[in-house]
């Protein structure tokens, strides 16, 4: 969170257990900043409460460890591009009313 500033990074990618915050608990301070940044995460807890938590709260995706490098690579590029397309949808003026 300490170099977190809307807009400086494209894509986080987390584990849930971490000491401290959990990367649970840093998806959900991340989206009451206001960021739509996409999250992966990746986890050793194959629990399905924590990946239904983990995309309740907005996450692209949840791995499972170990993660195929393949599979992670491919969720990041599309996360990416969705982040990308949803920026510059952003940035477009709203139509007008004439």
């Amino acid at each position: 969170m300490a170099e977190f500033e809307p807009g400086r990074f494209d894509c986080l990618i987390t584990d849930v257990s971490m000491p401290g915050r959990s990367g649970l608990e840093l998806q959900e301070r991340l989206r009451e900043l206001g960021s739509s940044m996409p999250v992966i995460f990746i986890t050793a807890d194959t629990s399905p409460a924590i990946e239904a938590r983990a995309l309740r709260g907005g996450a692209y995706a949840c791995l499972t460890k170990p993660v195929n490098d393949e599979v992670l690579f491919h969720l990041l590029q599309n996360a990416m591009n969705c982040a990308g397309r949803s920026r510059r949808n952003d940035r477009r003026d709203p139509p007008s009313d004439d």
